[in-house]
C-alpha cells in the first residue's frame, strides 16, 4: 500500500484538476460523501445523540460541510461549528457551505475565543465530534485559538472521527503539532499518509478509512512515492514453494559471530531464530571459552570456538578464523552480544571492509562501527543494518529523542547515503532502502519491549537471506512476521510477560497464516 507525504498528495490533487479536468469541487464531494459513510459504519450508534461537525475555513472545511449536508439528509441531528466568519470561506468550500441552508443545518460562527467559550456546553451534548479544522499541509505547531478547540474537543471524552488526518497532527511525521486532536477513527482521502502510520501519529489516527476520491492512476504514477506500507500480500509474494527433493543444502549456510560472557543467550537466539525462519545450516562462532555452554543450548546449530580476548569476547585476531568460516557461506549475522572492548572494536573494523557475503548487523555490531561509520562505505556486499533509536542516534552522533521526530527521514537519508538497507526498530519499523524507498511496518505491540526481541529478528532476518530472499524482501519478511507473531501471542498469552523466545517458536506458524 502506497504512503504519500503532504506534498504528494497536494501534487496529486493539482494534476487531478489541471491537467485531468477533474473539478476540485467533485474531489471534495465525493471525499465528504466517502467520510460519512466510514462515520457511520464506526459511530452510527454515537450519531444517533447529535453531531457537532467542527470546521476550519478552508477545504478540511469544506468536507466537513459535505459530511453535514449527507448525515441531515439521513436525518441526524447536525450542527456546524465554523471557526471563522462566514465571508472568509472561499472557493470550493465556501460554496459547500452555502448548500448547508437549503437544508436548515445550523451553522454557528465562532471565530475566536469568547465565542467558542459560549459554543462549549452544546458542543460538549454532542454523541459525536468531528474534526475539519485543519488540513495535511500543517508543519507549524498549533498555537492561540486552534489550540485552545483542539484541547477542549480532546478533554470532552466524546469520541471524535477526524477529517483527512487528525488536527494538528503532521501528515508527513505522525508528530503532533504542539497538540493535535485524538481521534477514535479518521477517514482519509485518495491515499494513506504517513503520518497515519508512524507513531505517535497511529495513535491519533485511530481506526483508518481510506476513501476512494477519483485521482487518477497515472497522477500517482507521476508525482512517484515512495513510501509503502508492508502487508500480508507483499510478504507472501516472497515465498517460493519449495521442491519435493529439497535438502538442507539448498536452504543456504548462514554463519552467525555473536555472544561474550554473560551474553551467551543473543548468540543462541540469533542462532536458533535463523532456522526458524528456515535456514538449512547455521554454524555459530563464538569465543572459544564459551563453546561448551553454548553447544548446551542450541541442538541443531553447529558451533565453532573462536579466538578469545581476557574476559570472554571475541579477539580481532580471530579475524582470519572468520573469514575462513565465512567462505562458502549464503549470509553473516554479525553483533548480537559481542561487547565492545576496544579488541572487539578492532574486530569489527577489519571485519566489515573483508567481508564478501550479505551481512545482517545489529546490536554491538553497530555501537562498534558509531564513531567510524566511513566503514560503511567499503562495504563489499548488500547489508542490512537494524538499529533501535539508541544505536541509530550513536551512529549519527545524535539523540535517540532527535531520531524519533522524524524517523522515516532519519532512516532514508542514512540508507541513501551509505547505500545499506536499514531498519529502524520500534513502533512502526521503518525499512529504509538505498534507493530510497521505504516501507512502514504495521504489525508488533508494546509487549514486544523485552530482552532478546532485538536478536530473534537478526535471526529471521538473516535466516531468510541465507535462503535466497533480497536482503530487501528479507528485511520486509523478518520484520512483517516477528511484529505478527508478538501480536499473535499478545492476544494468546497476554499483552505483556511473553518472551522472545515464544516469539522465535511462533515465527513458522506466522509464515504459514500469510501463506494460507
Amino acid at each position: 500500500m502506497i504512503l504519500v507525504t503532504a506534498a504528494e498528495m497536494q501534487e496529486m490533487d493539482r494534476q487531478a484538476i489541471e491537467e485531468h479536468s477533474i473539478p476540485g469541487l467533485e474531489l471534495m464531494e465525493t471525499a465528504g460523501q466517502g467520510a460519512a459513510i466510514a462515520l457511520l459504519s464506526l459511530f452510527d450508534d454515537q450519531a444517533e445523540d447529535g453531531v457537532s461537525i467542527v470546521c476550519g475555513k478552508g477545504n478540511n472545511g469544506g468536507d466537513g460541510f459535505v459530511i453535514a449536508r449527507e448525515l441531515a439528509i439521513k436525518d441526524f441531528n447536525v450542527t456546524v461549528y465554523l471557526l471563522a466568519k462566514t465571508e472568509s470561506v472561499r472557493g470550493d468550500a465556501a460554496i459547500n457551505l452555502k448548500r448547508l441552508a437549503a437544508l436548515n443545518i445550523p451553522v454557528v460562527e465562532v471565530p475566536d475565543e469568547d465565542a467558542f467559550s459560549k459554543a462549549k456546553t452544546d458542543i460538549a451534548r454532542s454523541g459525536l465530534l468531528v474534526d475539519a479544522i485543519l488540513g495535511t499541509g500543517l508543519t507549524s505547531d498549533v498555537r492561540g485559538f486552534f489550540k485552545i478547540v483542539i484541547d477542549f474537543l480532546n478533554s470532552t471524552g466524546i469520541p471524535v472521527f477526524a477529517v483527512d488526518i487528525p488536527s494538528g497532527l503532521n501528515a508527513d511525521t505522525g508528530q503532533p503539532c504542539g497538540t493535535a486532536i485524538q481521534a477514535q477513527g479518521t477517514a482519509t482521502f485518495a491515499l494513506p499518509k504517513i503520518g497515519h502510520y508512524t507513531y505517535p501519529g497511529a495513535a491519533h489516527t485511530g481506526k483508518l478509512d481510506v476513501i476512494d476520491i477519483g485521482i487518477p492512476e497515472t497522477v500517482v504514477e507521476a508525482v512517484g512515492p515512495k513510501q509503502y506500507l508492508l502487508t500480508a500480500d507483499r510478504i507472501a509474494s516472497y515465498f517460493q514453494p519449495r521442491p519435493a527433493d529439497m535438502h538442507k543444502g539448498k536452504s543456504g549456510h548462514l554463519l552467525v559471530v555473536a555472544g561474550s560472557t554473560g551474553k551467551t543467550g543473543a548468540a543462541a537466539m540469533t542462532a536458533q531464530s535463523a532456522m526458524r525462519a528456515g535456514a538449512g545450516l547455521v554454524t555459530l562462532g563464538i569465543a572459544e571459552s564459551l563453546n561448551p555452554i553454548i553447544e548446551t543450548l542450541v541442538l541443531e546449530v553447529m558451533t565453532a570456538p573462536l579466538t578469545q580476548r581476557q574476559g570472554g569476547s571475541i579477539a580481532d585476531t580471530a579475524l582470519d578464523e572468520i573469514l575462513a568460516l565465512a567462505d562458502g557461506k549464503s549470509c553473516l549475522a554479525f553483533g548480537p552480544g559481542i561487547g565492545q572492548a576496544t579488541e572487539t572494536r578492532n574486530l569489527v573494523e577489519k571485519l566489515v571492509s573483508r567481508i564478501d557475503i550479505p551481512m545482517v548487523i545489529d546490536a554491538d555490531g553497530l555501537n562498534n562501527i558509531a564513531g567510524q561509520t566511513d566503514l560503511l562505505k567499503k562495504l563489499k556486499a548488500p547489508t542490512v543494518l537494524t538499529p533501535h533509536p539508541g544505536e541509530m542516534a550513536r551512529l549519527i552522533e545524535s539523540t535517540p529523542a532527535a531520531i524519533q521526530q522524524n524517523r522515516l527521514a532519519c532512516a532514508r537519508d542514512f540508507a541513501a547515503h551509505f547505500g545499506v538497507h536499514l531498519v529502524l526498530k520500534g513502533a512502526a519499523t521503518i525499512i529504509a532502502h538505498p534507493d530510497g524507498t521505504v516501507f512502514v511496518n504495521p504489525t508488533g505491540n508494546p509487549g514486544m519491549a523485552a530482552g532478546g526481541m532485538g536478536d530473534v529478528l537478526t535471526g529471521v532476518l538473516a535466516g531468510f537471506i541465507t535462503q535466497g530472499f533480497s536482503p530487501k524482501e528479507a528485511a520486509h519478511a523478518a520484520v512483517y512476521l516477528h511484529g505478527a507473531a508478538a501480536d499473535t501471542l499478545a492476544m494468546s498469552t497476554g499483552p505483556i510477560g511473553y518472551l522472545a523466545g515464544e516469539v522465535m517458536n511462533s515465527i513458522p506458524g506466522e509464515i504459514k497464516k500469510v501463506l494460507a
